[in-house]
């Protein structure tokens, strides 16, 4: 079979914060999908569960402490790319520690879940979006 790929495992994060609104974080120039907008969150790496990648890559990214036992499962994501195919768990965390600051000079927007269609998201992203749109309650 020649269309085989390697499958990627990454994590993502919804984090959402008292409005009811949800953080999404613009691809730096020079990554891969640059200028896309993303759930942070990043690769899985050896021996690490997907809520401990969350715990490193918002801490690395945004410059926040992530409760992780209050990471939340909600969906997931599984997309063909060229080179791999991407399996995405997607959590929701309404408590961190510290203020959001983006390390990597990336923009960040805090969206209401039906706004995020507005957006041009990475193609995994896009159904996750859905997901949020369709399952998180509205902001009252």
């Amino acid at each position: 079979m020649s269309d085989v790929r390697p499958v990627l495992l990454v994590a993502a994060c919804a984090l959402c914060d008292a409005d009811g609104r949800v953080l999404i974080a613009q691809r730096p120039e020079g990554k891969a999908l640059a200028g896309l907008w993303e759930f942070p969150g990043g690769k899985v790496e050896a021996n690490e569960t997907p809520e401990q990648t969350i715990v490193r890559e918002l801490r690395e990214e945004l410059g926040i402490e992530p409760c992780e036992t209050c990471l939340q499962p909600f969906a997931f994501a599984s997309h063909p790319y060229e080179r791999f195919h991407l399996v995405m768990p997607l959590f929701i965390c309404r408590r961190w520690d510290g203020f959001i600051a983006p390390q990597e000079n990336q923009q960040i927007a805090w969206v209401r879940p039906d706004k995020l269609g507005s957006f041009d998201l990475a193609p995994a992203d896009k159904p996750l979006a859905a997901e949020l749109r369709d399952r998180l309650p509205p902001a009252s």
